[in-house]
């Protein structure tokens, strides 16, 4: 008798131990009582391992039907408490059908969808692109924010700086406690806060010549919110090699420029406009010469609305032509454009496409 119990409470414990369900503990007591209740029938009495085990079979009969209630219990039991979990568990919402969008994500683009030149086909090509900002800075922070919040499906933003505070004066996608944290994480995190029903890829590194045309070959659209002009020249030049258009915007102190660079469609290239670097002093950069806090906001929420205009269809769009913002006396005026022949990065491919 007692090494039967001795058993069953090596079973017991080592089973507790080992994480084995109590289901299957109560299992393996069940056969080594019924293990012992068939000695007890097959050898005769006074056997030495019968009288070990106790002479009468009737209380391993009463041992065996104590542990089968017990396992029929616990079997119940657990199905009471899952079936308890699910109706206290809300039920998922159902995925959006390919195609479609959510309850939610109707609510969120009714505006657009209400708009005729955009509506519902135009949100789907929207949910559908893919768009690289290429800046997290002052240009790249309102166009980022009003990329995510138009429900661009892909959007990604390559900067291989931190968050400083200088920066918070103009860059609103980054917060006080950002400084410090790469600027692409930092944009990712407030876009994706925004709306979630978006993709964000982030780049933490500087863009390079070497990777710039295989990077942008990824995306259907470019936008440029750097600041120095070796950056934008690259950035156009990437952008003309792997067939993308690019919207670039500059700005300095009070003024700023946007336009659509798209020579693959007819219209010139950043090349064709600015085939050199400015001379020194010409053109200062923002920490050189100052920037009115609210006017990369301007600009930053321009490059959104070109985006936005281009991949829909809507309107007319700036390719072919300059938009020139001065906030100081509150003034703006368009400008035509022109693809240059012989351009040495597009090759007058926008004149050659009127011609």
């Amino acid at each position: 008798m007692i090494l039967v119990g001795v058993l069953a409470a090596v079973i017991w414990i080592t089973g507790r131990v080992m994480g084995t369900p109590t289901q299957a503990r109560l299992l393996m007591l069940g056969i080594l009582l019924t293990a012992v209740l068939g000695l007890h029938v097959l050898l005769p009495d006074g056997h030495p391992l019968r009288e070990a085990t106790g002479s009468d079979p009737r209380l391993w009969l009463l041992l065996i039907a104590a542990v089968g209630v017990a396992w029929i219990y616990s079997r119940v039991l657990g199905r009471v408490r899952a079936e308890a979990v699910r109706r206290q568990t809300p039920e998922p919402a159902p995925a959006p059908a390919r195609g479609t969008f959510s309850d939610d994500e109707l609510s969120r683009y009714a505006r657009h969808i209400t708009l005729r030149e955009i509506g519902g086909p135009g949100q789907r090509q929207l949910h559908d692109a893919k768009v690289l900002v290429v800046g997290a800075g002052g240009l790249g922070s309102p166009a980022l924010l009003y990329l995510g919040a138009a429900g661009v499906g892909t959007i990604g933003v390559i900067d291989g700086d931190q968050v400083e505070v200088s920066n918070l004066q103009r860059q609103v996608i980054h917060g006080e406690a950002d400084v410090g944290r790469p600027k692409a994480q930092s944009a990712a995190d407030a876009v994706v806060a925004l709306n979630p029903h978006v993709t964000v890829r982030t780049y933490s590194r500087r863009l390079t010549g070497e990777i710039a045309p295989e990077l942008f070959g990824g995306y259907d659209l470019i936008l440029d919110g750097t600041d120095s002009y070796a950056t934008r020249a690259m950035v156009n030049a990437a952008a003309v090699r792997a067939g993308r258009p690019l919207v670039a915007a500059a700005l300095t102190a009070w003024e700023g420029q946007i336009s659509l660079y798209d020579p693959a469609r007819g219209g010139p290239c950043y090349a064709c406009l600015f085939p050199e670097a400015p001379a020194p002093g010409l053109s200062p950069s923002c920490a050189e010469a100052g920037v009115a806090g609210p006017l990369p906001g301007v600009l930053g929420t321009m490059m959104a609305l070109e985006a936005v205009k281009h991949l829909t269809g809507a309107g007319e769009t700036l390719r072919g032509r300059m938009f020139l913002f001065d906030g100081l006396h509150a003034e703006a005026r368009v400008v035509a454009l022109e693809a240059q022949p012989g351009c040495p990065v597009c090759d007058g491919r926008g004149a050659a496409g009127r011609a």
